[in-house]
C-alpha cells in the first residue's frame, strides 16, 4: 500500500492518487477514522485479503483487482455498505465477504451486514458474494452430577449419587443479509453466486454426567453395598436457523 496517498485520502481526498495495495497471503485492515472513501485503484494480490470495518459506510473505487482466491472482507455492523465500482477484474475463486459473526457465550450471533453493490464494468468468471448469517452460540453444557457417599462400617449405607443437570439450548441463528447488486446488462445471470442464508442454530448443549454412587464396603461385620448412580443430564435442543436474506439484481 501507498502508505502517504492512504493518509492522504483522510487529510485532503484529492490531495493525490487514491492507490490501496494488499500483497499475497496478506491481511489489510482499512483505517477506521472516516465513514467514506474514494480510491482510484483497489488492488489485492492472490490469496490476500482487505478488511473494511464496521464504521465505513461507503467505498467508491474507480478500478478494482481481485486476484486468485483473494478477498475483501467486510465487518458486520449495523448501517448497509455501499461499495460502488467503475471497473472490476475479479481472478478465480475471488469473492467479497459481508457474513455475520457467529455468536459466542458472551455474544449473540451477527447478522451479515447489508450491502449495496454496484460495478459498471466486470470482467469476472463468477461474482461471488457471501453474505450468510453468523452461526448460533452453542448451549451450556449441564453440570455433572456430585458422587454418593461412601459407607461407613459402623452407619448407613452409601450415597447414590446425583443428576446430572440439563444443559441449554442452542441460540438462534442470525439472518442473512439484503444485498443489492447492480452489474452490466450483458453480465451472464448464471455467474452471479450470492449466499444470503441465515446461520446454522447453535448446537444443543450435552447434559451433565451422573454422579457416581457411593462404593461398597467390606467391614468385618457385615459389608455394605453400594449407592446407585444418578441419572444424566438431558441434552438441549439445537436453536433455530437465522432467516434468510434477500438478492436483489438491477441491470445497469
Amino acid at each position: 500500500m501507498r502508505k502517504f496517498c492512504l493518509l492522504a485520502v483522510f487529510i485532503s481526498p484529492l490531495a493525490c492518487a487514491q492507490v490501496v495495495s494488499v500483497e499475497t497471503n496478506s491481511l489489510m485492515r482499512l483505517p477506521n477514522t472516516a465513514s467514506t472513501l474514494q480510491l482510484e485503484r483497489l488492488e489485492v494480490a492472490d490469496y490476500g485479503t482487505l478488511l473494511i470495518p464496521s464504521n465505513v459506510t461507503e467505498v467508491t473505487v474507480d478500478e478494482l483487482h481481485l486476484g486468485r482466491e483473494a478477498r475483501i472482507a467486510i465487518v458486520p455492523g449495523e448501517q448497509a455498505l455501499a461499495l460502488k465500482v467503475r471497473k472490476a477484474q475479479l481472478s478465480e475463486g475471488s469473492q467479497i465477504t459481508s457474513r455475520g459473526a457467529p455468536g459466542t457465550y458472551q455474544k449473540a450471533a451477527r447478522s451479515g451486514r447489508n450491502l449495496d453493490l454496484q460495478i459498471k464494468a466486470l470482467n469476472a468468471a463468477q461474482l461471488l458474494v457471501d453474505a450468510r448469517g453468523g452461526a448460533g452460540a452453542p448451549g451450556f453444557v449441564g453440570l455433572d452430577g456430585a458422587n454418593g457417599q461412601e459407607p461407613g462400617c459402623t452407619w448407613g449405607q452409601a450415597g447414590r449419587g446425583a443428576d446430572g443437570s440439563d444443559g441449554s439450548d442452542g441460540q438462534p441463528g442470525a439472518p442473512g443479509a439484503l444485498v443489492k447488486l447492480a452489474v452490466p446488462h450483458d453480465y451472464p445471470a448464471e455467474r452471479i453466486k450470492v449466499q444470503v442464508a441465515g446461520g446454522a442454530g447453535g448446537v444443543a448443549g450435552p447434559g451433565g454426567k451422573p454422579g457416581a454412587g457411593g462404593k461398597a464396603k467390606g467391614c468385618l461385620v457385615y459389608q455394605t453395598e453400594g449407592g446407585k448412580s444418578g441419572r444424566p443430564g438431558a441434552d438441549g435442543q439445537p436453536g433455530p436457523a437465522g432467516a434468510a436474506g434477500s438478492v436483489t439484481v438491477q441491470r445497469l
